[in-house]
Formats: structure tokens, sequence, C-alpha cells
């Protein structure tokens, strides 16, 4: 019994102790590019991507269920939230995680994806005025974000020379389609992961 209501004793003095510092810190400042208007700028990716998703102009005639991941980072395992290990009544983190690792990622697809959709509408396009409608806004959405919400953060090997290279005749258009069917499929899913990265990095967890 005294051991424990030491133990019990214990873990309280360290709860204690840990608000006291917690609350004796100043509140982090938000990481540069996750707060304000890009915060919105993620929310609004998110949502483009599935409103032309849910759009019938983007699968004319297209039946395939395909997903097709196309990048040249590696957001999934570099944004991966920090472990955490429950060491009785202290908790403890790995330091895995990198801010500046998973927000270059994001760069990087930011990149591609934005170069590949561009490049898109330039070609051949069976329902131009509607396909431009619906993919321009995403267009402009990745191209501020990775303009104005990476203030100095600067990344390897631009995605721009290797961005989906379309069929430019109009016998391609049908094909092309197909590919960005499945690729806006696969940019839906990074998304996601990009607005939980986001909404991790925000939140300051990593620091704590």
């Amino acid at each position: 019994m005294a051991n424990i209501q030491l133990y019990v004793a214990s873990c309280v003095l360290l709860l204690s102790l840990s608000w006291r510092t917690s609350e004796a810190l100043p509140v982090p400042a938000p990481s540069p590019g996750t707060g304000g208007q890009c915060a919105d700028f993620y929310k609004m990716l998110l949502l483009n991507i599935s409103k032309a998703l849910d759009s019938i102009y983007l699968s004319d005639g297209i039946q395939s269920e395909k997903i097709e991941m196309r990048n040249t980072g590696e957001t999934v395992l570099a944004c991966a939230p920090t472990l955490t290990q429950n060491l009785g009544c202290v908790t403890q983190r790995n330091s895995s995680f990198s801010e500046t690792e998973c927000l270059k990622n994001i760069k990087k697809d930011l990149l591609y994806y934005h170069e590949a959709i561009a490049s898109y509408l330039t070609g051949p396009l069976k329902n131009r005025p509607e396909e431009i409608r619906l993919l321009s806004p995403i267009v402009e959405i990745t191209k501020n974000l990775t303009e104005n919400c990476f203030p100095q953060l600067d990344v390897e090997n631009l995605p721009s020379k290797d961005a989906k290279v379309w069929g430019t005749l109009a016998i391609q258009s049908y094909n092309n389609r197909l590919e960005m069917n499945k690729m806006m499929k696969g940019f839906h899913i990074r998304a996601i992961t990009i607005n939980r990265a986001i909404g991790y990095i925000s939140s300051g967890d990593h620091r704590k």
C-alpha cells in the first residue's frame, strides 16, 4: 500500500512540475507557411480536388478505378507524426520528426502536381471550358502555396523536368484524360496527407 501511495505521489509531482513548466513557457509561434492564408490554401486545395473528381468532365467515358501516385517527394514517410511511448506516468517522445523535411517534401509534391496539371491544360481537351474551370483553381492554389508559403525553403530535384508529359494530338485526349483521372485520385489522397501534416505541425505537438 505504501508503495502504491509513493508511486501515485511521484506521478502527481511529475505532472505538476510538467504543468508548471509548460505554463511558464511561451506559446510557440506558428511554423512558417502553416498558418493564416496558407492554412486556408491547403483546405481549398483538397476541396477543389474533390470537386474536380466529382465532376463528370474528368471521368467522361472513363470506367477505370485505378489510382496513381505521382510525386518526387517522400511526404508520407517524412511527415509521419512523432511517436510516443507511455512509460508509467511519463510519456516519452522520440525526435524522428523533422518539420523542415516534411515541408520540403510537401513542396516537392505541390511543385510536381502544379507542373503536371498546368501542362495538361495546354494539350487537347475534350471538354476544354469545363476542364479549365475545374483544374485552373488547383493550378493557382498550388502556385500560391509553393511561391508564398515556403519562405526560404529550397528543395532539390525540382519536378519540372519529371512532370507528366501529355500527348499533344487530339486523338490522345482520351488517354490524357484517363491518366489525369488516375493522377487526380492520387493527388486527392496526397492532399489529405498534406492537410493532416500541416495540422500536426500547426499544433506544435512535435515541439513538446
